[in-house]
């Protein structure tokens, strides 16, 4: 059942406006609008040892994707990989998908082995997959002999990793030899790889090349000079990015409409290294903070930035985006448990709602204000409008302020939409403090849509319509 209220009745209590914003929607894709969007830009990224446990002992990991399938008809893509594939060694004998020994349940092993049925386990998956595999062990052998498993056995394999995040490969580590790990090094061992993996596999477009951890002192735009002829065998290219580091959160500015713009701006040049050589970019493995995210993770105000950073990410060019799920019961930006949801998760729902069946994007603000605005076009046809009001509310903020967003260039007699909003930016689902989406909830250990859904309606007039937006909260039009 859906419920059809008037702004006006939901926005009572609000506080004083400031000055309002006033966007046109054009009536065709501008010239800085996106590329055509690929059918499901927003996917998933599994630690390795975890993957296994993921999806045989939690009920949410399926469910939560197959929420987000049925706004796009495309299933998520989902990565394999992480830290911990660059400890693990493949053993075509074993009778176990991954095998390891912990301390705690709350840590990730040192060592680990994984056998045939992890593999084949990831070809269940409906949708694409990634797979990472160890570079790091420098078992170039092993590596084969799992990547020859998995190019036989996983229909659905989108593309191979060879290592993760070589940024941290040290000295002491096997592929090192014992000589620093350097640019020069790693952009030679990857081309190698690249070169033995497909050989061996006697295929191309298969390798995910670079797997970077931010675009210093290793990028894309080095590794892309070096590949020559290798480049037939690169898939695509990609990044890891995480915002924030511990001991330096700050919700306010992961949220923050302009700061994401100027976090995510060094990335254009890595979009445009892979572009050059006719291959797709992508955020392989993000979220919001390392080492599991730390406190502002958990938050509502996390979800509002994945809602934005899809938008400016796949304006900047990339293809896709894999959010990291790491160590079960101990992860912070995780968006789903074994028992509580995370409320990034309604972010990541919002932002997949947002783009569902959506060729391009373009922007209506000039990104250097709190507030957001874009314009979601189908077949050269604007469909929906994406609004976001990146303010800072808290319990201790006091009135919680607002804006007003008139939309200009509407042809109906009246329009719907429907909010992502929370008590503040944050509201953690563990704390009891649910986000919604247009009203509704994703019940803890199973995901399941609850609630009635809340769509609310706007007068257009003379081809205008008025929103107003509180602190921390994003509308999506539907025109």
């Amino acid at each position: 059942m859906t419920a059809r209220l008037p702004i006006s009745a939901l926005l009572l209590g609000l506080a004083a406006f400031v000055s309002g914003l006033s966007f046109n929607i054009p009536t065709s894709p501008p010239s800085n609008s996106s590329a055509q969007l690929s059918a499901a830009p927003v996917g998933i990224s599994l630690e390795f040892f975890a993957f296994p446990e993921y999806i045989q002992d939690v009920p949410s990991t399926l469910a939560c994707l197959q929420n987000m399938k049925d706004l796009t008809g495309t299933w998520p893509p989902m990565r394999i990989g992480g830290t911990t594939q660059d400890r693990a060694t493949y053993n075509a004998s074993s009778a176990e998908a991954v095998t390891y020994t912990v301390a705690s349940t709350a840590d990730a092993p040192e060592s680990l082995t994984y056998g045939p049925s992890f593999i084949s386990l990831a070809a269940t998956y409906a949708g694409e997959v990634i797979i990472g595999l160890n570079r790091r062990l420098d078992n170039i052998s092993n590596t084969i002999s799992a990547a020859l498993f998995a190019k036989g056995r996983v229909d659905n394999l989108y593309s191979i990793e060879l290592g993760n995040e070589p940024n941290f490969y040290v000295a002491s580590d096997p592929i090192a030899q014992g000589e620093p790990w350097t640019a020069a090094a790693d952009e030679a061992s990857q081309v190698t790889w690249q070169e033995a993996v497909c050989g061996n596999l006697s295929t191309s477009d298969l390798i995910s090349a670079g797997v970077y951890f931010g675009t210093s002192p290793m990028s894309i735009v080095g590794l892309t000079a070096k590949e020559g002829s290798a480049n037939d065998y690169v898939k695509d290219y990609c990044s890891h990015n995480y915002p924030q580091s511990s001991g330096t959160y700050n919700l306010a500015a992961l949220m923050g409409h302009s700061e994401i713009a100027t976090q995510i701006e060094p990335y254009a040049a890595e979009i445009s290294a892979a572009a050059a050589k006719g291959k797709p970019h992508i955020f392989g493995e993000t979220n919001s903070a390392t080492d599991g995210g730390g406190g502002i993770s958990p938050t509502f105000g996390a979800g509002l930035w994945i809602l934005d950073y899809v938008m400016q990410t796949l304006l900047l060019g990339t293809d896709a985006l894999y959010f990291h799920q790491g160590t079960i019961g101990n992860c912070q930006y995780c968006w789903w448990g074994r028992y509580d949801m995370g409320s990034p998760y309604y972010g990541a729902y919002f932002a997949t709602m947002a783009l569902a069946n959506a060729d391009q994007i373009a922007p209506l603000d000039s990104q250097d204000t709190p507030y957001a605005a874009y314009a979601i076009y189908k077949s050269g046809t604007p469909v929906r409008a994406l609004l976001y009001n990146s303010d800072y509310y808290t319990a201790t903020n006091g009135t919680r302020t607002s804006q007003t967003y008139t939309l200009s260039g509407l042809y109906s007699s009246s329009v719907t939409a429907k909010r992502l909003t929370a008590l503040y930016a944050t509201s953690r689902v563990d704390q009891g403090e649910n986000p919604t989406v247009a009203g509704q909830t994703f019940a803890n250990g199973t995901c399941a849509i609850e609630g009635t859904e809340s769509v609310e309606t706007v007068i257009v007039s003379a081809g205008k319509a008025t929103f107003t937006l509180a602190a921390s909260e994003a509308l999506l039009v539907y025109i």
